[in-house]
């Protein structure tokens, strides 16, 4: 019998003009249910009364946990190149007032 080797698959991925620009965000929101994990990337601007939802990303738990994962090896990296990450204190300092759980 022949050992079979899978090939690594390889995606190739498209990445549009519109959304190689970028949505900058300032804070983000996270949620979950029991099959899902909601990420609100929002714009909060000092002197507006009203931040915006730029960006709803809607992700498995299981694809959570690879974020988590990629993100925490890429701050790593980038510490490692550029020095540690200044946190500054935590949330911003303008007023916020979101229902829901889970600020970033």
């Amino acid at each position: 019998m022949d050992d079979i080797k899978n090939p690594e698959q390889q995606i190739n991925v498209e990445l549009s003009e519109e959304v190689a620009e970028g949505v900058y965000s300032n804070l983000a929101m996270i949620a979950h249910s029991n099959s899902e994990f909601v990420i609100d990337f929002i714009r909060l601007m000092p002197g507006v009364p009203k931040a915006k939802v730029k960006s709803r990303i809607i992700v498995t738990p299981d694809h959570a946990k690879r974020l988590l994962a990629a993100l925490k090896d890429n701050i790593e990296k980038y510490e490692a190149a550029f020095g540690k990450i200044n946190q500054g204190g935590g949330a911003p300092s303008f007023p916020i007032s979101f229902g829901t759980p889970g600020e970033a």
